[in-house]
């Protein structure tokens, strides 16, 4: 695919962009390095090669999520500048 000054101005157009006439020119020929990086992708053997769901084969180490209360309820809100015992109270901020 060819990039040009009017393919440029309707993708502008499209994703509601004003380009000045020197960003409009950038444009064109970063969009033409893309896609000729694109097409030197595409000449890549890919027949043995599998698709990839993630980047790394890392797994997952996070600990399991185990529901508890290490603070209860009294201690979090004892240092409270405003609370009614069960939770915080807080300036009204929405009509």
């Amino acid at each position: 695919m060819k990039i040009d000054q009017k393919t440029v101005e309707k993708m502008a157009h499209l994703s509601r962009l004003e380009l000045s006439e020197q960003e409009s020119e950038k444009m064109v020929g970063d969009l033409s390095k893309i896609l000729n990086w694109m097409d030197q992708l595409k000449e890549l053997d890919t027949t043995n090669v599998e698709p990839l769901t993630h980047m790394s084969e890392e797994v997952n180490v996070f600990r399991e999520d185990i529901a508890q209360n290490p603070l209860p309820r009294e201690k979090g809100l004892k240092n409270a500048p405003s609370q009614n015992g069960e939770y915080f109270q807080v300036p009204k901020v929405i009509e």
